[in-house]
């Protein structure tokens, strides 16, 4: 069988000259690559105690939800503004070209759950950080961030310090 990282296409000089593009559809896209995915996360936490798992739209649902059914584990969606039908509460946060607004409905978390934030990447990390500072609005504790891929030259992990942050594959530059 091949590694995890055999299965993740990179696309040079995508979204603009410089930058590797790390493709997660390909890894998604083959069954082995996505079994092998979710396995080799669950097993990043296995040592991990949680109560619920949360992650972002889209790909944080892929990666998430397995992890939360083969756990018998709630699973909490996090979205873009204006998609959860009920009452939420919302989080701000700055991106590189601008800002953007993420939500939850406001009873899916209870005061004191430990949260396992899951997404298949974390790059600057204010996607993450918007994440725990939302869940930590609602009471409840982040007691783990796991990622298919941290793009650790972007220094993601600078923002989330003092978290607990797994990734199934690393890669260094950008």
């Amino acid at each position: 069988m091949k590694k995890l990282e055999e299965y993740v296409r990179t696309i040079p000089d995508f979204p603009e000259e410089g930058i590797m593009f790390r493709d997660v559809t390909s890894v998604l896209q083959d069954a082995d690559g996505l079994h092998l995915a979710i396995d080799k996360m669950q097993e990043l936490v296995q040592d991990l105690e949680y109560d619920v798992v949360v992650g972002a739209e889209s790909r944080g649902f892929i990666f998430g939800t397995p992890i939360a059914y083969n756990n018998h584990k709630p699973f909490v969606l996090i979205r873009k503004k204006g998609k959860l039908p009920c009452e939420t509460v919302t989080m701000d946060y700055e991106l590189e070209y601008g800002t953007a607004t993420i939500e939850m409905h406001k009873d899916s978390i209870k005061k004191g759950q430990k949260v396992l934030v899951v997404d298949d990447l974390i790059a600057t990390g204010g996607t993450t950080e918007a994440m725990i500072k939302l869940i930590e609005s609602l009471g409840g504790e982040v007691v783990g961030v796991l990622v298919l891929m941290e793009l650790a030259g972007l220094n993601g992990r600078e923002k989330i310090k003092g978290y607990r942050l797994d990734s199934a594959i690393t890669y260094e530059g950008k």
